[in-house]
């Protein structure tokens, strides 16, 4: 029998399931599956352990089974985006002692995934909200959706939004596409809120309510609408009910090719990192100064958000070389650089694995001064060129930038620029705020207020490929770095390749499932 285990933060095991007892058998093949809820987001390492179990415990149901009681014969480990990446989604490891050490041959453990059909499950709805609230003085509201889904942790973490309907109390969105993998299931909460857009950032709530899928479903068969709410404030401590209502005009379920399958026949995502060498950062030999190096070893906010990214998307990239840049400084003998290769080396910026950032990053603030302005323009160019110069070899690579930074872009127009050329290409911009600096501007490029980026020219971005978080938020909440970053980007990556009508290059492997989940050998 194996025993397959989630290992926590904490070290701590969480069992998600056991499979059959076969008897008498060295090369059991189990039919039983165990469900992991996959997360894009987060590092999912998956412990297994192999028991033989004694015949006395035979008829026993499985999950009544004492494990002390029973000899344990192997351990095998991997992460879970490890198995998902492989062509056939399937993965073989070594057993060995729990304590890791042993000469033994104890055997393997072929762990195969698959996804199932619920998976790839989307559900398009078309909003429409009637009699809201007006929160402008001289004209009507702009309103906007915002869905969120309800975390663990109970934070929300927003996963869809709609346009913004100027000037309507009565508007009616564009269709909604949410997939499983964004909801989780039709009876998890959802946090929808309608705000009143406004160009400044400070959007303001119109009224909000908390729905399931299946509950959204009920409203459109029964065409009927639920009211708006406003929670209570420092001026009235009970919630207030508004006259504005939501109303669900269209619902419809797909059947869509989900991000694994991409994933597991041959896409790629590969990673691009630039970081802030700006004056304003503080002296690095300072322990104020954001680019300080502790010789405890813990982790400054750059170092943290390079390796808390980088540790998620390095098992998509099968090669680990990842291009990594800085800006903001002067080079040892040059000009201020907005765009410099972290490894030192003119003629190439690519360094191996995620350590190789990390020394590259290190060894860059001993050999550069920092200076500034703050310029994204040029680094966003670059890894644009990467992004689009892949389109000629093959469609199989998908690009993201990680942009680290401290301060308020000085080339504001140049970035939107930039961004909007960026959004016909395979490329997510995730940027990351550290320090106390106003970043009311990255929330404008990040677009979550529905309104798409325009450039100089008129021209309007076809998608949002940017996600901001600032580092500070973060530490408040519960809600990691990490999984506010990565949210959208499973979405992004999915926008990019149904907008080319880019397809999975095996997508009969897709239904062609093995009998068994685990093989043991």
């Amino acid at each position: 029998m194996a025993v397959v285990y989630a290992k926590k933060r904490n070290g701590t095991l969480e069992e998600l399931g056991r499979t059959e007892v076969i008897m008498n058998n060295l090369e059991p093949a189990w039919i039983q599956k165990i469900s992991v809820n996959y997360q894009f987001e987060i590092v999912q390492p998956l412990i297994f352990h192999v028991y033989d179990i004694d015949s006395q415990y035979h008829n026993l149901p499985v999950k009544n089974l004492n494990l002390k009681d029973q000899d344990f014969l192997g351990e095998a480990s991997c992460v879970l985006s490890e198995i998902v990446t492989k062509r056939n989604r399937t993965l073989t490891l070594n057993l060995h002692n729990r304590d890791g050490h042993g000469l033994k041959n104890l055997g393997t453990l072929t762990v195969q995934a698959e996804e199932t059909v619920a998976s790839r499950t989307a559900v398009e709805m078309t909003f429409r909200c009637y009699h809201l609230d007006n929160k402008d003085l001289f004209s009507k509201s702009d309103p906007f959706l915002r869905i969120s889904r309800i975390a663990e942790s109970g934070g929300s973490i927003p996963i869809c939004k709609t346009e913004v309907i100027n000037n309507n109390l009565n508007p009616v969105w564009k269709p909604l596409c949410l997939t499983m993998q964004q909801y989780m299931s039709k009876d998890n909460p959802l946090i929808i809120e309608c705000f009143d857009f406004n160009s400044s950032g400070n959007h303001v709530l119109i009224g909000k309510l908390q729905k399931t899928v299946a509950e959204l479903e009920h409203l459109h068969k029964t065409r009927s609408g639920v009211n708006l709410v406003l929670p209570p404030s420092h001026l009235r401590r009970v919630e207030k009910i508004t006259e504005g209502q939501l109303f669900v005009d269209g619902y419809v379920e797909k059947q869509l090719y989900s991000f694994l399958d991409y994933i597991s026949s041959g896409f790629e995502l590969n990673f691009m990192v630039a970081v802030d060498f700006t004056a304003s950062n503080g002296n690095p030999h300072n322990s104020d100064s954001l680019h300080y190096i502790d010789p405890s070893g813990r982790l400054n906010a750059y170092q943290q958000a390079i390796m808390e990214v980088g540790e998620v998307i390095q098992f998509y990239d099968s090669d680990r070389r990842f291009p990594a840049w800085g800006f903001g400084a002067r080079t040892i003998g040059g000009s201020v650089s907005h765009c410099f290769n972290l490894n030192g080396i003119p003629t190439d910026s690519v360094v191996t694995g995620i350590e190789g950032i990390m020394a590259g990053y290190s060894s860059t603030l001993y050999n550069v001064t920092l200076s500034g302005p703050t310029l994204f323009g040029p680094v966003i160019n670059k890894a644009a060129e990467i992004a689009g110069g892949s389109l000629s070899v093959n469609q199989n690579k998908y690009f993201i930038l990680l942009i680290i930074t401290d301060g308020v872009v000085s080339d504001i127009q140049e970035t939107k620029d930039a961004l909007v050329r960026a959004s016909d290409l395979p490329l997510s911009i995730l940027i990351v705020g550290v320090g106390g600096a106003d970043f009311t501007q990255m929330e404008v490029l990040d677009a979550d207020d529905g309104h798409r980026l325009e450039s100089s020219t008129g021209r309007v971005a076809t998608r949002d490929i940017v996600q901001f978080v600032p580092m500070r938020e973060v530490h408040r909440g519960e809600i990691s770095v990490v999984q506010a970053l990565l949210e959208e980007l499973p979405g992004q990556f999915l926008s990019y390749m149904r907008s080319r009508d880019i397809k999975p290059h095996f997508p009969d492997m897709v239904h062609a499932s093995g009998r068994g989940t685990l093989y043991g050998v």
